[in-house]
């Protein structure tokens, strides 16, 4: 009879027994137990879903302005365009932005493949590279937004060239965009400067990296729906 009662006492899963704050805990890992993700990798992709809202609402905002205002909107090949050689090129500048981006995305990639080789030299130094490439891209759209400014009068509340809504857009998705990059900067540079200084090999686990490439990946990828939208469009 004693030994009835024990056996039904006992627990069939250890996890069901847990309360407290053990218990709380238990129930929030229950995805890290389905999907064997880490929560640093869980964490950077709940934060690139919330991103892809609000990048999704600016775009679409941007969207529902160009098509239903009355004035004529600029025609982005003669506003983006480069003066060369005694000829206007147009969206030059922006072609090579999107190169440069696109390009880093290549070495952000070899960048964690050396990673999980735990070849922390060759990764750091692609980081770098990545960072580097983060670096012009944010300094050549520097150069386009004083051009518009300085040159086009271009104002977040105004427009020489057509609709008043074309600055304001233009302004708030690419500032937002160029935000990110910069952030994303620094958030390579840091990891490179770890990496090199050896303070994930006390932890035995590179997946920073590929942490980092995951948000890189998603800045780049969201330049494409830019591109296509506002500069091709």
């Amino acid at each position: 009879m004693n030994n009835t009662a024990t056996i039904a006492a006992t627990p069939l899963n250890p996890t069901l027994a847990a309360s407290g704050w053990r218990g709380l805990i238990a129930d929030w890992s229950s995805d890290r137990q389905a999907f064997h993700v880490s929560w640093g990798k869980a964490m950077m992709w709940i934060f690139l879903l919330s991103d892809t809202f609000i990048f999704s609402c600016f775009l679409t905002g941007y969207m529902t302005v160009r098509v239903s205002t009355t004035v004529p909107w600029p025609n982005p090949s003669e506003v983006f365009a480069l003066h060369v050689a005694g000829a206007d090129v147009p969206l030059l500048l922006i072609a090579i932005m999107t190169f440069v981006l696109i390009s880093s995305s290549g070495t952000m990639a070899m960048a964690v493949n050396f990673a999980y080789r735990r070849d922390r030299v060759n990764a750091a130094t692609l980081m770098i590279v990545t960072a580097t490439l983060g670096e012009l891209f944010v300094g050549m759209q520097a150069f386009e937004w004083s051009k518009l400014i300085l040159h086009e009068g271009v104002r977040p509340w105004g427009n020489p060239m057509g609709a008043a809504q074309f600055g304001s857009t233009f302004f708030m998705i690419t500032g937002f965009h160029g935000l990110h990059v910069s952030a994303g900067v620094v958030f390579l540079f840091t990891v490179a400067f770890k990496l090199i200084r050896g303070d994930y090999d006390k932890k035995g686990n590179y997946q920073i990296v590929e942490i980092a490439g995951l948000y890189w990946h998603f800045v780049d990828l969201v330049w494409v729906f830019i591109f296509a939208l506002f500069y091709l469009w």
